[in-house]
């Protein structure tokens, strides 16, 4: 066994799993604090999400958004009270307070922050995932962004039309920040960045097509916002897609529904196919399966989409040592504590909630009661394109909401995003990428590996698409399906909202 495997004296230790946002900002938290700690994550690098989208469309290179955690907390590793592992955690051993790594390998702690974040979810359909990516790790934005460029030249290499229409049509399944962001950003590189540099085809005939379940994009925000965010979209060249559920995504296109009104009134779901050989799932998010097994040894509660019901302090139900933090838990913040309210699966949230359970472990080690989170909520921000983005800030201390949408919206999405990276170089490397783009609408990340070599099987070039249903087909007084706010699931056979 390691000599991790069980705690030395005097300092007691405390194991972080994940170096996300939650759990990076506990590290940094617990730095000075008389214990010996243990970082534990399944890749090198620390990741800013937000910007995620921009490496997935080649805006940004992968170093100016990722930084490797070994150099993020190079200071807490040379005092010589951090210790940095990468391996995936398999389960965790309550019974004798340990963790167990891929390899078999037990880690001893006195203390436990559960950051494993979370995954993509399907809605029950997982085949789906092998033709609609989604966006979580460096690895998914490298497969969009190869899976993007590649369609531009496949289309390059068509000499029939209606062959050819596919490759240029690009779908993003849900209409949240994401796929809003991801929608905009594609309709700008074939309306601006490329339309000069191909010879057989026109990139600005390209589509992008956003598909939205709910009644509106961006449903989270103010209606006038969501509004507003459509309009920009459109302006952008991007197709919005509302009512939209989602039944079936093949490698040659996507099934969805649409509930339209028939001449005589009566409700009627009409399904449609739409040829695309490039689909992009934003639509669902479920918890990291760390949540099961902790679970499994905790006998704590679930929610649906996966995440532990913790308590007010962040603690596992009967386990006061083990906190679980960020898109892994399912919080509330207790600013009125008669009126506790659900915590949002955004990084501000996971940085507080990191925090907090480093705060209330110190009250613990000092023999004082632990407190319950409060999560100050500052508004929510989506930029759709340049010069477009929509915002809302809530200003707690003088209790106002402030709206604003286009150009200063853009500017502070901007601001905001350079202000949190890690690392000087990172802001510095953003900010000379954004402004070359701004002034030459350029995006010189546009290289990939062969996707031969990545992916021999999944690569599909040449082959022919099978003949296709028609385009529309009644099928008049089916039950009409609606989507939900929030992450829920979809049972087998239903039709997966696109989020």
């Amino acid at each position: 066994m390691s000599d991790l495997s069980r705690s030395p004296a005097p300092k007691p230790r405390v194991v972080i799993i994940g170096c996300g946002f939650g759990g990076l900002e506990a590290a940094k938290a617990l730095s000075h604090a008389p214990v010996e700690i243990v970082v534990i994550d399944r890749t090198n690098h620390h990741l800013f999400q937000p910007l995620l989208y921009q490496v997935a469309t080649a805006g940004l290179p992968a170093p100016a958004i990722a930084g490797p955690i070994r150099h993020i907390l190079r200071k807490q590793i040379a005092r010589g009270n951090l210790t940095v592992l990468m391996g995936e955690v398999t389960s965790i051993d309550t019974a004798s307070s340990c963790v167990v790594i891929d390899g078999g390998e037990h880690i001893h702690y006195d203390h436990l922050i559960v950051a494993a974040g979370a995954t993509h979810s399907y809605f029950g359909r997982d085949d789906w995932a092998k033709y609609a990516p989604g966006l979580k790790t460096l690895g998914d934005a490298f497969t969009i962004r190869r899976r993007v460029l590649t369609a531009f030249e496949q289309a390059e290499r068509e000499n029939d039309p209606a062959k050819r229409e596919p490759w240029l049509t690009f779908a993003i399944v849900g209409a949240g920040p994401t796929g809003v962001e991801m929608a905009g950003t594609l309709a700008e590189i074939a309306q601006q960045t490329l339309s000069a540099e191909f010879r057989r085809i026109d990139s600005r005939r390209a589509r992008v097509i956003l598909l939205e379940g709910a009644g509106r994009v961006l449903g989270t925000f103010p209606e006038d916002l969501s509004e507003r965010a459509k309009d920009q979209l459109a302006g952008l060249g991007a197709e919005v897609l509302t009512g939209a559920k989602v039944t079936n995504i093949t490698a040659f296109g996507i099934h969805y529904d649409i509930t339209e009104t028939s001449p005589d009134g009566t409700p009627t779901t009409v399904s449609h196919f739409l040829p695309s050989r490039t689909v992009v799932w934003a639509a669902g998010v479920a918890a990291s399966p760390l949540g099961r097994a902790l679970a499994k040894s905790t006998r704590c509660q679930l929610d649906r989409a996966g995440r532990v019901v913790v308590q007010p302090d962040l603690t596992v139900p009967d386990y006061p040592n083990i906190y679980v933090v960020g898109d892994l838990a399912s919080a509330k913040s207790y600013l009125d504590p008669q009126n506790p309210t659900p915590v949002p699966g955004v990084s501000p949230g996971a940085k507080q909630m990191g925090r907090k359970a480093a705060f209330n472990i110190m009250r613990r080690l000092q023999g004082k009661d632990s407190q319950s989170f409060r999560y100050i909520d500052y508004g929510n921000l989506a930029t759709i394109g340049k010069r477009a983005a929509v915002a809302v800030l809530d200003l707690p201390y003088i209790n106002k909401r402030v709206k604003f949408s286009g150009f200063s919206a853009w500017l502070f999405w901007l601001f905001v995003h350079v202000y949190f990276l890690i690392g000087f170089r990172n802001r510095t490397v953003v900010l000379m990428d954004w402004a070359w783009a701004y002034f030459t609408s350029q995006r010189h990340a546009r290289v990939f590996p062969d996707p031969h070599a990545l992916e021999p099987n999944a690569m599909v070039v040449r082959v022919t698409p099978p003949s296709t249903p028609p385009v529309s087909v009644s099928a008049v007084n089916q039950p009409v399906t609606t989507s939900a706010a929030g992450n829920t699931g979809t049972a087998p056979g239903q039709a997966a909202p696109a989020r």
